[in-house]
């Protein structure tokens, strides 16, 4: 008898191969996409940019998309909700599962965001309970300040941030790094093995 997860398997499979015969290109996060080949079959381009999960609260929206798209400028691969998440999408999941293939965790604090419940403060603790698994000079999770806010105790004590104004510019410059540091090629891994593996790690001003 089949396994539940084999039949799953099945089903995706069975769907990308739909998806392609009809000419389609399929892109899975955090290995690549699936691509027509001219002479028939397909072709697979593996994704090579370092994946960036920028997390940020609804009120600093224009600000996350600003920060996203120099990231993506820089060479990088960002994952934001307003632009993967699909209707009737599982999105708790979604957002788990974005967070641990990704090689960094921006996340952008305000004053707005620092006292405000919502799904920011459940992308943050699930990022955090990643970093624990990376060995502890590895860099993870990069904090940013969109303007002078108090950051919660234990990324202050543990995690150098980055600030950015007043110079915009240099700010985006050391995120990219710190995102470059992160940086960890994980093909041929299953997607369980491609979680971030101890300790929360540290970036540098």
């Amino acid at each position: 008898m089949t396994k539940p997860d084999g039949m799953l398997t099945n089903r995706i499979l069975a769907i990308i191969r739909r998806s392609l015969e009809r000419g389609q290109t399929v892109e899975i996060d955090g290995l690549g996409m699936f691509r027509p080949a001219a002479g028939g079959g397909y072709d697979f381009i593996a994704q090579t940019e370092p994946r960036v999960f920028v997390a940020y609260v609804e009120e600093d929206l224009a600000s996350a998309r600003r920060l996203r798209d120099a990231i993506a400028a820089a060479g990088c691969s960002p994952w934001m909700d307003k632009d993967r998440l699909l209707p009737g999408q599982n999105w708790p999941r979604a957002i788990r599962r974005a967070i641990e293939i990704s090689d960094a965790f921006v996340a952008c604090f305000s004053v707005r965001s620092s006292s405000k419940r919502g799904p920011f403060q459940s992308e943050l603790r699930w990022a955090l309970e990643c970093a624990r698994l990376l060995p502890l000079e590895a860099t993870f999770l990069v904090p940013v300040r969109l303007e002078a806010c108090a950051l919660p105790r234990q990324i202050q004590e543990r995690v150098q941030y980055v600030d950015l104004f007043p110079d915009w510019d240099a700010g985006v410059q050391k995120v990219v790094q710190a995102v470059q540091a992160g940086h960890r090629p994980r093909y041929g891994l299953e997607p369980s093995k491609r979680r971030p593996q101890n300790g929360v790690p540290r970036q540098h001003h």
